[in-house]
């Protein structure tokens, strides 16, 4: 099976545009009528759903944000009657209310079929096991992989987050071929198991489809090698539907955005003006299915980069390049913009470090200071205190050489950065305490 839905998947480039107008106009004229928050916003910009002719007319629309979100909580933005809402989700925020998104049977239908297309890009079909690692709840991930899984007609092991002992007793046990889970969980399950003396190559698994977090090349390294799989990147979040938005083909040469069902643009996040294809900026994406809570140019605040250029898998979808880093959250240091993955793809080139690493940003008077906790792998931890300290010297240099900024390196013994379960804590920021 190479395709779920080849006729959308394949579609050449003039077809899916005319695709794509006449959802967006559906889409803009039922939030207009439905919700006040957007046809306040459309009078204030002067417009209607009468002045979008063409796909270019996409830039007359207004933005929203999350606090757009978070001030029509919990049901504001709803574009049907509480009463065709078949299932709620909400954000994990940190503080006040979450946001709060809603979906009719057609949306969880719609979702469930865009998760199993993902899952047939990574080779997946009814004759698969699939694990999910990721949180069942009010997080869109566990629920929304697990119908993806059904839809395809696959076995679905619904081991949700957490509870590592068991998850590697499913997997063996199961005998799982593909995991979905965080993928620095992914990586705190191959350790795991491998110091319980499991051998990831004897295993049926062989594919995992990895999201939720920001994670690099060097990380898919590791996780390749460690569990014996192919790993491969997907994308969503929960106000524009969930997992599934975007995903990778087994060519991993950047995620296939559905455009079926989703506009991608990339602004440049200051001046919120368009960007070419090729040049990295932020995603901004308009739903063109949703029914229950439709997003009209919705500001992602991750940092990608878009390429139209066919694919060797035949997708004829624009592709997205793996998520650096966020516009409201990057480390600035100096000045300078820093994306934890930056760093992890350099700590991962030296071989002698684990992939674990948090960096701790303090303010020393007036300047920003920044020290780059790294885990040693067992060998190293008990090498020679010259050995180490040479080590701390080549880490500094590469960074300074690589991000130009001048971080200190603290190396840690084993298991000292602290396990997720879930998302990765990467950034201890003193600053604000």
């Amino acid at each position: 099976m190479l395709y779920w839905n080849p006729e959308y998947e394949t579609m050449s480039r003039d077809q899916l545009a005319d695709l794509q107008l006449t959802r967006l106009k559906a889409t803009v004229a039922r939030t207009y009528e439905n919700v006040p928050f957007y046809q306040q916003a459309f009078k204030e910009r002067g417009i209607t759903p009468e002045n979008i002719h063409s796909l270019d007319d996409l830039r007359k629309l207004p933005f929203t944000v999350k606090t757009d979100l978070r001030d029509n909580y919990p049901y504001g933005l709803f574009a049907v009657p509480r009463e065709q809402v078949v299932r709620l989700h909400a954000s994990s925020g940190t503080t006040g209310k979450p946001i709060v998104v809603g979906y009719t049977k057609n949306d969880i239908d719609t979702w469930a079929n865009l998760i199993a297309r993902a899952l047939v890009m990574a080779g997946g079909s009814e004759k698969d096991i699939v694990q999910v690692g990721y949180g069942y709840g009010l997080f869109t991930g566990g629920l929304g992989a697990h119908y993806g899984v059904e839809c395809l007609g696959a076995t679905v092991v619904p081991a949700s987050g957490g509870n590592t002992s068991r998850q590697l007793m499913l997997m063996q046990d199961f005998g799982s071929t593909m995991l979905a889970c965080t993928p620095s969980y992914a990586l705190y399950l191959a350790e795991e198991g491998i110091n319980r003396g499991i051998d990831f190559t004897k295993l049926p698994l062989r594919a995992g489809i990895f999201g939720a977090e920001p994670w690099s090349e060097r990380m898919r390294e590791q996780l390749e090698q460690k569990l014996d799989i192919i790993a491969l990147d997907i994308y969503g979040l929960s106000e524009v539907m969930g997992p599934g938005v975007a995903m990778e083909c087994q060519d991993k040469h950047g995620m296939h955005i559905n455009e079926d069902h989703f506009i991608a643009e990339i602004i440049d996040p200051e001046t919120e003006e368009p960007v070419p294809y090729g040049t990295p900026g932020e995603l901004v994406l308009t739903s063109l299915t949703k029914e229950a809570f439709p997003v009209i140019r919705y500001r992602t605040r991750d940092i990608t980069v878009l390429n139209p250029e066919p694919c060797p898998c035949g997708r004829t979808h624009v592709r997205m390049q793996r998520v650096t880093g966020r516009s409201d959250d990057m480390l600035v240091i100096r000045g300078v913009n820093v994306f934890p993955t930056q760093i992890e793809s350099v700590l991962l080139e030296f071989g002698e470090t684990e992939p674990h690493y948090q960096l701790v940003v303090d303010r020393k008077g007036t300047l920003d200071e920044m020290e780059i906790w790294v885990e040693l792998s067992a060998e190293m931890f008990n090498d020679e205190v010259r050995k180490l300290e040479n080590l701390e010297r080549r880490l500094y240099s590469r960074i300074n050489s690589v991000l130009g900024i001048s971080a200190r390196i603290k190396l840690v013994e084993p298991r000292t950065i602290p396990r997720s379960e879930g998302k990765a804590k990467r950034i201890v920021d003193r600053r604000e305490i």
